[in-house]
């Protein structure tokens, strides 16, 4: 697999020329520029006229060019406008002999980088043209990683062979395009923030911002001011706006995770926002309005919680125009083999470690109250502490069912916070409680690692210093 690298401008300036390209009808100034650049380290290439120029500006790469106004068969401004229409056009300098304030306004608006009068210094030329030289290296970076996201997040994928989810998966394809509301259901860690991804990259603003707000990690004042934003001085300590997530999602998708944790008053706010695609920022007599796609998604019975009184029903209603409901993994045993695999691909590289014939059967025993996303960090840590390629069952942080006793009832099954700690226990003892290099096998800090051992009681074995 190949990938790109994105060079810093400065570096780049180190390993190839500047190239630019010289429109210029008087032949004695033409060539004056075109001797001063190359002498300052510039790559040049001189053309006569305007249409040679558009022809070379089409056909090859420039960083900067350099236009008179006044050429022969087309003028400068009509190059800058047909060439400002092509995929990433070099920085357009406009130069003429006779400018006005009503030329310049022209060059800039049809997207010169600036607008120069003869006679101009040479200095001045020099200085502009590496200033124009380093936005188009910013334009460019930011286009390659712009593609590289896109390319990253374009099509996001759920690996699975179990037909109700991949039914379920075909509705997703479906909706995508509508531009529709989206409720995801499901329990913690079945997949509902991928889902939504699906949903955004097949939608018709792919390209669009994909902007998530997790409302069960925030208090609702803070909530508040995330999803609506802030006018400048409306509170304490706030001295310039800050746009919300609402607004920051405009032309694309706003995912609200866990949206059961709002409080009425929010519900409130949202309900009334989503309704009339307009909204306050905090403080603000402004009214912002957008076009924004909303998903959403909960752990929680939202349709229960409104029979309650503690979901209203309006927003219910506004979110719930497609409803999509996540099976939780021990309903779907027979991807765990497969989503095993799968990820062991993913944190193996080009030589993953397999798994042995009892961890396979300890992995399928299991019960996965964490479902997908405790499966992953599982392999994730497996793959971390395999030895000689090879992972066996005590290499898995699981509970006694997975190690082959009867199935388990509820009250046996292993809660998050018991896997968290009996997998930090097993990275010190893997690495006699070098706290260094167990933070380094869990990928955490030594910082969080402390506070871990802290919070768990553990003690330094004897003899361990």
């Amino acid at each position: 697999m190949t990938s790109e690298i994105v060079t810093p401008a400065h570096d780049l300036a180190a390993v190839s020329p500047i190239r630019v390209l010289i429109a210029e009808d008087e032949t004695h100034l033409g060539s004056i520029l075109e001797q001063y650049l190359t002498a300052r380290g510039f790559a040049v290439t001189m053309v006569r006229n305007g249409r040679a120029a558009l022809d070379l500006l089409r056909g090859e790469t420039f960083d900067v060019a350099l236009l008179d106004i006044v050429m022969p068969e087309l003028d400068g401004l009509e190059v800058l406008r047909q060439v400002r229409a092509e995929p990433l056009p070099p920085e357009i300098i406009v130069i003429t002999g006779n400018g006005t304030i009503e030329t310049a306004m022209s060059a800039l608006k049809l997207g010169a980088y600036d607008f120069l009068s003869k006679p101009y210094r040479m200095a001045e030329i020099d200085a502009l043209v590496r200033r124009a030289w380093e936005k188009r290296m910013l334009a460019r970076d930011n286009h390659v990683l712009q593609s590289r996201l896109r390319r990253a997040s374009a099509a996001p994928t759920m690996v699975t062979q179990y037909a109700p989810l991949r039914a379920v998966l075909s509705v997703v394809e479906r909706i995508a395009p509508s531009g529709s509301p989206v409720l995801i259901s499901g329990e913690a860690g079945t997949g509902k923030d991928l889902v939504a991804r699906m949903l955004h990259a097949s939608s018709q603003r792919p390209d669009g911002p994909f902007i998530d707000l997790n409302a069960a990690a925030r208090t609702a004042a803070q909530l508040e001011l995330d999803l609506f934003g802030v006018e400048r001085d409306a509170l304490p300590g706030v001295a310039q706006r800050t746009l919300g997530a609402i607004e920051l999602a405009a032309g694309g998708t706003l995912y609200l995770d866990h949206i059961g944790h709002l409080d009425l008053r929010l519900q409130g706010l949202l309900a009334g926002a989503l309704e009339s695609g307009s909204f306050y920022r905090v403080g603000g007599t402004q009214k912002v309005v957008v076009d924004v796609r909303v998903i959403a998604s909960s752990s929680r019975d939202l349709v229960r919680m409104a029979s309650a009184g503690t979901f209203r029903d309006d927003l219910l209603h506004r979110i719930n125009t497609i409803r999509i409901s996540l099976p939780p993994l021990r309903e779907r045993a027979i991807d765990v083999s497969l989503l095993a695999e799968h990820f062991l691909q993913e944190f193996g590289g080009t030589a993953p470690p397999r798994l042995s014939v009892d961890a396979m059967a300890a992995l399928e025993r299991y019960r996965w109250p964490g479902n997908v996303r405790e499966l992953r960090n599982v392999i994730e840590r497996a793959v971390l502490l395999a030895v000689d390629g090879v992972i066996s069952a005590r290499d898995l942080p699981l509970g006694a069912e997975a190690a082959g006793s009867p199935r388990a009832t509820p009250s046996s099954v292993l809660t998050l916070v018991e896997i968290e700690r009996r997998h930090i226990a097993d990275a010190l003892e893997r690495t006699q409680w070098h706290q260094g290099r167990a933070a380094e096998l869990l990928g955490i800090s030594p910082k969080t690692l402390y506070r871990k051992i802290r919070e768990f009681g553990f003690r330094r074995p004897a003899g361990r210093d």
